[in-house]
């Protein structure tokens, strides 16, 4: 049983939410700047270069010329055409191109050339391929590695659809972090994840923590969950062995997708952040723009995000 932290309805500003959710301004906390900089243009070259998919721009992420400023970018592999149709995902759903095997070359390659010190890659969902695209998932890593040896790694895979086998391909290949999204609370997964189930991606965050490996998962706000729901999603998570979970606001890429139910205030965000932390959660990213590989440089060190939650209850305790 988990119990819900009381929070004033000052905290949540509930009204401003809603109407903010209603209207067509964002409110303040989602504003961002417009990618600029050499550093963008750098990794916005190489990408175009090397033919490379990046959610980053697949997934119109608000952090793009933060990260990309910075030399970094997550990197999708096996096409940018998914086999499924999330209510939430800017992705294009529908009949995938052949499966490119020059492409695990192509990305080790890239992330040679853009110097960087750890580096993030997911996919889309290839269920039409026997293999769930877990062969080009392996090779990938392998030659991400071979060629950037000082460089550490974080995947954000599929649920392969149970089938456990294409899921020890990548255990295999140790990348420091493997991730695997349920982005929403039981409740709202066949609504928001049409084509996954809940309890099958804890079932993957479980068998991942089995073998050895750091986990990770992903929660969107703001498309119809209660607060309790966030909580107890935490509380699976942490249940099943995740040792880094994400919480950010669900942005509507079209309105073809999901509405936006409400803006959630920061303050709400830091509430999730304070009570994972207390359920002994590894690292909690919590914020409006978090994405999953927002600050996933920090993600890979264990004992990190907590020490410094603890640093900072000492601090409050002490003043």
């Amino acid at each position: 049983m988990i119990e819900l932290p009381v929070i004033s309805a000052q905290q949540l500003k509930n009204e401003d939410e809603r109407k903010a959710s209603q209207g067509i301004k964002k409110p303040n906390w989602l504003r961002v700047k417009l990618p600029t900089g050499e550093g963008y243009r750098h990794v916005r070259g190489l990408v175009e270069e090397h033919k490379l998919h990046t959610i980053c721009e697949s997934g119109n992420c608000p952090n793009m010329g933060e990260c990309w400023g910075a030399g970094t970018a997550t990197f999708m592999i096996l096409g940018n055409i998914c086999t499924r149709s999330c209510g939430f995902c800017a992705v294009a759903t529908g009949r995938p191109l052949e499966v490119d095997w020059d492409e695990p070359q192509r990305v080790a390659e890239a992330i040679h050339l853009m110097k960087v010190k750890h580096a993030v890659i997911t996919s889309v969902d290839r269920d039409e391929l026997k293999d769930g695209g877990s062969i080009i998932w392996a090779n990938t890593i392998k030659a991400v590695k071979a060629l950037n040896p000082d460089t550490t790694l974080e995947t954000l895979i599929p649920d392969f659809q149970g089938k456990w086998d294409n899921l020890q391909r990548v255990i295999e290949v140790a990348p420091e972090v493997v991730s695997h999204n349920v982005e929403t609370v039981e409740r709202m997964t066949r609504k928001v994840r049409i084509q996954a189930k809940y309890h099958r991606s804890l079932e993957v965050i479980r068998r991942l923590h089995e073998a050895g490996v750091r986990t990770k998962s992903g929660i969107m706000l703001g498309i119809g969950e209660e607060p309790e729901e966030v909580l107890q999603t935490l509380q699976d998570l942490k249940d099943n062995g995740c040792d880094v979970v994400t919480l950010g606001q669900y942005l509507q890429p079209t309105q073809k997708h999901l509405p936006v139910i409400r803006f959630v205030h920061p303050d709400e965000f830091a509430m999730y952040r304070e009570a994972g932390y207390k359920m002994g959660i590894d690292y909690v990213e919590s914020g409006p723009l978090v994405r999953s590989s927002y600050h996933s440089e920090k993600h890979v060190i264990p004992g990190y995000g907590i020490s410094q939650w603890k640093q900072e209850q000492a601090v409050q305790f002490t003043a």
